[in-house]
């Protein structure tokens, strides 16, 4: 009996849904956490969306243009940022190209995020740096789960301009004398940080006990 009953504990527990729509499941839901952890307004709503309230909304394969994301800062709302699926083919110069076309006449951009499933050739590439806005790319498979939620990931907060120079001042060190974090590393870019900008790092753990530290971003 035991065995028939975690039997069907086991089975109820299955995702017998496409292996696509949950792939863009989870990864939109780890963007509009990235968008609210920067700032950004996400409805709540959205966050919190089930799977089966997603598979009921796009369908078992999402059309990867209904997955666009647009979001205005709460501090700021003239900073707009848009984000952009752009499906499972290789991302060639003509892709971005329409791309651009299709946002050249639309509200002013601040920043562009793309979700890429397949290579970005060169071409591609170089064409990014038209655009008048920083652009970012993420690879979809990265974003399938949360890094800053992982249990042993200490806590991050970006530091605003003020505070960062009353950390400094407090300490009496130059920016380049702080620990450093390169621009590419993952953290830095779930947040979107710039050269320059300071992270106050939070560890909490049984053998270190609480401590905080501050990295600059390089």
């Amino acid at each position: 009996m035991e065995v028939n009953g975690a039997s069907e504990c086991k089975s109820d527990s299955v995702d017998n849904g496409s292996s696509e729509s949950h792939k863009y499941y989870l990864s939109r839901k780890t963007i509009l956490e990235m968008l609210k952890d920067r700032g950004y307004a996400v409805p709540s709503s959205d966050i919190q969306m089930s799977l089966k309230d997603f598979r009921d909304k796009y369908g078992p394969k999402p059309d990867s243009d209904a997955l666009k994301i647009s979001a205005l800062h709460k501090n700021n709302p003239s900073d707009r940022i848009l984000v952009i699926f752009l499906g499972q083919h290789m991302v060639k110069v003509n892709s971005v190209r329409v791309i651009a076309a299709q946002i050249m006449n639309k509200e002013t951009l601040n920043r562009l995020i793309l979700i890429v499933e397949n290579k970005m050739t060169s071409q591609a590439q170089k064409a990014l740096l038209a655009f008048s806005f920083k652009v970012e790319t993420f690879n979809i498979l990265d974003l399938l789960v949360n890094i800053t939620k992982h249990a042993l990931k200490p806590k991050h907060r970006v530091l605003t301009d003020k505070e960062k120079q009353a950390l400094l001042k407090k300490f009496d060190v130059e920016e380049k004398q702080l620990p450093r974090m390169l621009q590419n590393d993952a953290i830095s870019r779930y947040y979107g940080l710039e050269k320059g900008q300071v992270l106050e790092v939070t560890y909490n753990g049984e053998v270190t006990g609480l401590h905080v530290t501050y990295r600059c971003v390089w």
